[in-house]
């Protein structure tokens, strides 16, 4: 399946994702993500995803939740130590706290704790300075930005790249910026439409188009 992606050079690419989209929404239908009962559950998710699976990050959100805290204020005030313990199941728990705490100190010392301040300003402001906080990179702020404050920005991941460039959209080396402008420029800018297309992607990535051994016979985009 990793073949030369010469090919599509000359292709429309608006018309090749659009096509791309149709074919994975008709084999998995609505995905229903990003899970979070609230703008702040999904911020921290987004964080806590870092380099594990999900099932781990459920289980650190549901230790949150039952402690009573797992909003910006009362997160805000555990001590680093506490919310380590807390956050365990997720891996990697001592640097995740700090990560959290790193951003709760710019969300309150910057908006005063406030997300609808935080997502009110402009998409491309706002991600760069989401940048700028220690531990978030950018695929983490732009999960934050598309799914918690309902940015239109494209999320890329290892699942996009990898099924991107095994059927030759694009070439194996392509930086995240790149791939993400592909998207940004060659389809609406339409938050449910990024949604659902990043949703879509993974559930392809996990399932059909694994690293090893991917199930191309199967594969609902041939």
């Amino acid at each position: 399946m990793l073949q030369d992606n010469s090919r599509l050079k000359n292709k429309d690419l608006s018309h090749t994702l659009k096509k791309t989209y149709n074919k994975l929404f008709k084999a998995f239908g609505h995905q229903r993500w990003w899970p979070g009962d609230t703008q702040f559950e999904i911020i921290v998710g987004a964080i806590l995803t870092q380099n594990t699976a999900w099932t781990n990050v459920e289980k650190a959100i549901t230790n949150l939740k039952k402690a009573k805290v797992l909003t910006p204020k009362k997160m805000h005030d555990l001590s680093q130590d506490e919310l380590s313990k807390l956050i365990k199941p997720a891996g990697y728990f001592n640097i995740k706290a700090k990560r959290l705490k790193h951003f709760l100190n710019y969300l309150f010392d910057k908006y005063g704790g406030r997300l609808d301040r935080l997502f009110k300003k402009r998409t491309d402001f706002l991600r760069n300075e989401l940048l700028q906080v220690n531990g978030i990179g950018p695929e983490t702020a732009d999960s934050m930005l598309l799914y918690a404050g309902e940015h239109p920005v494209f999320v890329v991941d290892a699942y996009t790249k990898r099924v991107l460039s095994r059927h030759m959209i694009i070439k194996e080396d392509s930086g995240y910026d790149d791939i993400q402008k592909l998207f940004m420029k060659n389809l609406p800018h339409d938050v449910k439409l990024f949604n659902e297309y990043h949703a879509l992607i993974v559930k392809l990535g996990k399932d059909f188009c694994k690293t090893k051994k991917p199930l191309c016979s199967k594969c609902p985009m041939i």
